[in-house]
């Protein structure tokens, strides 16, 4: 699926991922290829991103943080959050 995550300053991230989880308003819940079509607030918390490819902009390396080869969070106070066709667009802040 594709993720895009946008913040008030630029695109932080624009890409290939197997799986995505966000901290949602009931709680972290995960998203995979062919899920339901959502819309949801986010909260506090990490956006996990999971993929083989995945690759980070220099100039926004340093909001994320790689935990392993294919696994990269970043931090977030709130946002939103959009899936509809294996596209997810997070407005985040």
């Amino acid at each position: 699926m594709i993720v895009e995550i946008v913040s008030p300053e630029a695109t932080l991230f624009h890409g290939e991922v197997t799986s995505v989880a966000v901290p949602g308003i009931n709680g972290e819940f995960q998203m995979l290829n062919n899920h339901a079509a959502i819309v949801s607030l986010l909260v506090q918390g990490n956006i996990k991103l999971v993929g083989a490819n995945i690759t980070i902009a220099k100039e926004f390396a340093s909001k994320f943080n790689q935990v392993d080869a294919q696994t990269f969070w970043l931090p977030i106070n709130s946002g939103t959050l959009e899936l509809n066709d294996n596209k997810v667009i997070i407005l985040a802040d």
